[in-house]
């Protein structure tokens, strides 16, 4: 072998030597997007929850208040209340740097001017009645007449049916009619074709009866709700001999302007936007500061420590504050309707938060699974996972907490109609807590979650602080998340039935009770 020969096998064997070394070299890692999605959204998080406070909240509550009360003592949609309302909102999330804007739409509004019902005879006594939202007026001073009772079917439902009306039993009298199996006004209608001059609806269930019969054209007669005890006291007057009413229900109706506040953020992938919600406007009663100053002021602090945080989210973030939510879901109704095919996909999920510090509260979570079996069934896909989401957080602190059905009486409604995955929390309206529900949240047995629910006392006073707190860190913890990582929504669910007093409902948001009365 001579020189070359000798150096072309010395660089062969080198080459040789040298290739299983390169081959075992080992690959650069690729990045998991997955694993940063999921640390970024466990660190803003946390850092939203440490930095949103129930005491910077209440900020924004002083001021619903002070709005309140220089507005003729209310904030319902169409009022200087609640337009005054919407513009400290817009101006706080302007200057946050949000992209904000005003969803204006048209709308009937409604004041009740009076709700008086007495007992004339067999023995005279006043009752507590709460007219019906879109209710037909009676004269001015009202009607005295005789009452009839419609008769409960045998599957428990009363005056769904026009033969439920005997003919000329109620002609010229008031119909009173027992809650249950079909819309208020269903039941008021079938009144008014009867003959019957006015419709009285008791209540199946603790507390008066408030309620709407959903459209202004649904009106047939005077309808008013009352208690369940003093209905069935009327049913037993009645099987002795007749009663006769002093009976006087009247309202205000007129179409207004308002406006729904929608915030989002400048950044994020919007086929991936995240979406919170909470209605801004009170009943005309009063300044409505639990209902639902609450939800609205936690989310609007959640949404300023979200942009002070200059968190730069994978996900847009949506929030909005909704308008004549009191008049039948006004707001959210007009925003779902007026989206686009994919405007509705591209929203991931929608969480509400409607009534968050009442007074007696209980901890409620939507049942987004049906584990509980109460009522409505699951949500759309994705509602399981948001309530495992929220309930592993409360867990995750030794929160106590429920499951409340999905009834469709607060803004959640329009969205879960829609497909979208929804769920939210909830702290009761004028349910009563129950023994099980005072031993676990404390407050006391057989008083409403909320006694000044759609009244004039639903004021700062009303609040509960500790309710108002862990229902805020239910906010941020959601925020901080979703921002983020949405991957849990594909995650799959055990459900497991909760124990107790579960799937009570906290309360029945009964104003927007017209599909289940």
């Amino acid at each position: 072998m001579n020189a070359t020969q000798r150096r072309a096998a010395a660089v062969l064997a080198a080459a040789a030597l040298a290739t299983p070394l390169v081959l075992a070299a080992p690959a650069t890692a690729t990045p998991d997007p997955g694993a940063a999605a999921a640390r970024d959204a466990a660190k803003l998080a946390k850092k939203l929850v440490r930095e949103t406070s129930g005491k910077d909240a209440y900020k924004h509550l002083q001021k619903f208040q002070a709005i309140a009360d220089s507005a003729g003592g209310n904030r319902a949609a169409g009022s200087l209340g609640h337009d005054a309302s919407a513009a400290y909102v817009y101006t706080q999330l302007k200057k946050a740097g949000y992209a904000v804007t005003y969803q204006k739409f048209d709308f009937i509004y409604t004041q009740t001017l009076a709700e008086k019902a007495s007992v004339v005879s067999p023995a005279a006594r006043d009752l507590d009645i709460k007219a019906m939202t879109y209710t037909k007026s009676s004269p001015v001073g009202g009607v005295t007449a005789a009452l009839a009772a419609v008769p409960v079917d045998a599957d428990g439902t009363t005056g769904c049916e026009p033969g439920d009306f005997a003919a000329g039993a109620f002609t010229g009298k008031i119909a009173l009619i027992k809650r249950g199996g079909c819309n208020f006004s269903v039941k008021q209608q079938n009144a008014g074709a009867a003959g019957a001059v006015g419709a009285i609806v008791y209540n199946n269930a603790e507390g008066v009866l408030s309620g709407t019969l959903g459209a202004p054209s649904a009106g047939g007669v005077p309808t008013g709700g009352i208690t369940k005890a003093e209905g069935e006291a009327l049913v037993a007057d009645l099987a002795k001999g007749p009663v006769n009413l002093s009976f006087e229900i009247r309202q205000l109706q007129e179409k207004r302007s308002t406006n729904n506040v929608i915030a989002e953020t400048v950044g994020g992938n919007a086929a991936n936007t995240v979406m919170l919600g909470s209605h801004l406007d009170s009943v005309t009663a009063g300044p409505g500061i639990n209902d639902n100053g609450s939800g609205s002021a936690g989310l609007l602090q959640t949404a300023l420590e979200l942009a002070k945080s200059k968190d730069k989210v994978r996900n847009k973030v949506r929030f909005a504050w909704w308008s004549a939510e009191e008049n039948g879901l006004l707001g959210s109704e007009h925003y779902v309707a007026n989206l686009s095919e994919l405007g509705k996909k591209e929203i991931k999920l929608y969480l509400n938060f409607d009534m968050i510090a009442s007074p007696n509260y209980g901890l409620f979570v939507y049942d987004g699974d049906d584990s509980d079996g109460v009522g409505a069934g699951a949500g759309p896909e994705g509602s399981a996972q948001l309530e495992r989401d929220i309930n592993d957080f409360l867990d995750g602190r030794g929160t106590p907490h429920e499951g409340t059905d999905f009834t469709g009486r607060s803004d959640y409604g329009p969205f879960v109609d829609a497909g979208i995955a929804s769920g939210g929390t909830f702290t009761g309206a004028e349910g009563i807590k129950t023994a099980g529900q005072a031993a676990k949240f404390g407050g006391q047995a057989g008083v409403a979650y909320d006694v000044n629910y759609h009244a004039k006392g639903d004021d700062l006073s009303n609040i509960n602080m500790t309710a108002f707190d862990i229902n805020i860190d239910v906010i941020a913890n959601a925020v901080g998340t979703y921002a983020h990582d949405i991957s849990s929504l594909k995650r799959p669910v055990v459900s497991v039935p909760t124990t107790g007093d579960a799937g009570s409902g906290g309360g029945l948001h009964a104003d927007h009770d017209e599909a289940t009365a």
